[in-house]
């Protein structure tokens, strides 16, 4: 017969208590553990309630386990799961832990990606698709993707994509018109904007340059470029080459036609 003949509670933790069968320390256990299964001096156990003790004090501990790594920051089921899968908790006892963190409201995947839908587009200014990238990667389900980035309306998309496209404008005073929409097209994308929102975007830059900026700008872009192909080619072929180059960069013919002669009469001279 197994009989329980003392019970103590843990010196350094008060939560936990050590239970004595026949005079012989057993096992410890969790306060809820002691309370649910009735546990006092003079119960007597049988195998099958050694075994249901055991079991429901594995899902306290990864239940513990699971407090302690939700205390820093919100996450999401799947990373609670991969974190008790890494403790070596078995499969069963995590999903019992799951289900105790929801039923007491510290674990809610709608919460958290709501959460982290308002952090990515406050602190990293990500659009819906890097959004939706992150949020698989924290296992969320992707029905529940979509209905919490339905909440992400086109209007925000577009006023967040705008501030990441104007800011770029004031620090790319060196490129011309089609290498700075080129770098707000990439930047957008990286960000996980779609096209649609990426061309109102557009759409809403003005890109302006002033005759002395053009002449400020092709002097440092034009100048690379002839050193560059006039190490290998003269004449005609330097001409086109430097031309074609800086027209694909985006600048006006007249501008070229005009750095181009200015190279042409220094080489003569």
């Amino acid at each position: 017969m197994k009989q329980i003949t003392k019970i103590t509670r843990q010196k350094n933790n008060d939560q936990r208590y050590n239970i004595f069968i026949n005079e012989e320390y057993a096992f410890a256990v969790d306060e809820a553990v002691l309370i649910q299964f009735e546990l006092k001096k003079g119960k007597v156990l049988d195998e099958f309630d050694m075994g249901e003790i055991a079991y429901e004090e594995e899902i306290r501990k990864a239940f513990n386990k699971a407090l302690g790594f939700l205390s820093f920051q919100m996450r999401s089921e799947h990373e609670v799961k991969e974190k008790l899968k890494k403790l070596e908790f078995g499969e069963a006892v995590i999903l019992e832990a799951i289900q105790k963190l929801y039923q007491y409201g510290f674990l809610n995947d709608e919460a958290y990606s709501k959460a982290l839908l308002e952090t990515k587009k406050k602190t990293q200014k990500k659009g819906p698709r890097a959004i939706a990238q992150d949020m698989q990667k924290k296992g969320i389900d992707k029905e529940l993707q979509q209905q919490v980035l339905t909440q992400y309306s086109e209007e925000q998309q577009v006023d967040i994509a705008l501030a990441l496209a104007e800011k770029l404008v004031r620090s790319e005073t060196k490129k011309t018109p089609t290498q700075v929409k080129q770098k707000i097209q990439d930047l957008l994308l990286r960000k996980g904007y779609s096209f649609a929102i990426i061309t109102t975007v557009l759409d809403n830059i003005t890109l302006k340059r002033d005759d002395d900026e053009w002449t400020a700008l092709i002097d440092g872009q034009g100048e690379k470029l002839w050193r560059k192909y006039a190490a290998k080619y003269e004449g005609y072929d330097l001409r086109m080459r430097v031309k074609q180059g800086l027209y694909q960069k985006g600048f006006p013919m007249d501008v070229i036609d005009q750095f181009i002669e200015q190279k042409e009469n220094e080489h003569n001279e």
